[in-house]
């Protein structure tokens, strides 16, 4: 007798993405000097490595700078973590350099790093593109002006064609990370949440403050993500080592790509 059954049909509907989960950190580290007045990579790596973050924007780092011992604090946090980094100079004075750092174990390349408009103190932007098993996570990496008309320009370009708004960018997950020295209340703020999530927020969670990191009032840090994340986790990094260790506390976020 002959077994007549039909072998099964062979599905044509694709596998559905991988989905992979991931910790997203903003820090204004202050230069490594604490609110002690102590001067201190090691520390600040300390608060870092406790949360283990995948992809961490830092704000105001020294690099060369006589005032801070002319250490590599972008280079010195990142060998601690046993991370990559790429680091964005938005002021230069002779040798020694004030920016901002994206920093990863996973495989990154600098897209790119420029100047902002200030007509105040000088800032900057760093863009740098994170594999991400199948995606290409495009994170963007700021500290705004402390006016708000420069406030105004520089999230205006960051927002644009330059920056996010590119081409190499549509299409992709995107989240930008800082310190922005605005609150929910500001234009700045309102600007930048008509176009991307404020990822906090969208976790259903309270969006707690970040500064000053003693007694923290204000939430001028900030993780914004394109409709494509889902954050699903976010506190406020307060230990009493992150409370000495800067005048910013961290912002963590955990979202799903």
């Amino acid at each position: 007798m002959t077994d007549q059954t039909a072998p099964p049909a062979q599905s044509t509907a694709r596998p559905s993405p991988a989905r992979h989960r991931l910790k997203i950190l903003s820090y204004n580290v202050h230069s490594c000097i604490g609110t002690d007045r102590r001067l201190d990579p090691g520390r600040v790596a300390e608060v870092i490595a406790a949360v283990e973050p995948d992809v961490i924007g830092l704000q105001e780092l020294d690099v060369g700078r006589s005032r801070t011992g002319g250490i590599d604090q972008a280079h010195a946090i990142a060998s601690l973590l046993q991370m990559e980094f790429h680091f964005h100079a938005a002021l230069n004075v002779a040798e020694e350099r004030y920016g901002d750092a994206i920093l990863t174990a996973l495989p990154a390349r600098m897209v790119k790093g420029a100047g902002l408009p200030s007509h105040g103190e000088q800032r900057g932007a760093l863009w740098v593109e994170i594999d991400v098993g199948e995606h290409k996570l495009q994170v963007f990496n700021t500290h705004l002006g402390l006016l708000g008309s420069d406030r105004m320009r520089q999230i205006g370009e960051i927002l644009g064609p330059a920056w996010i708004a590119a081409p190499a960018c549509q299409g992709k997950p995107t989240i930008l990370i800082g310190d922005f020295n605005a609150i929910p209340l500001t234009a700045t703020y309102r600007t930048v949440a008509r176009q991307m999530g404020d990822a906090p927020r969208l976790t259903g969670m309270k969006a707690g403050a970040t500064f000053p990191s003693r007694f923290p009032l204000l939430r001028i840090d900030h993780v914004f993500v394109s409709s494509d994340i889902t954050p699903v986790e976010t506190r406020v990094v307060s230990t009493p080592l992150s409370r000495q260790a800067s005048d910013h506390l961290p912002l963590l976020v955990t979202v799903e790509l």
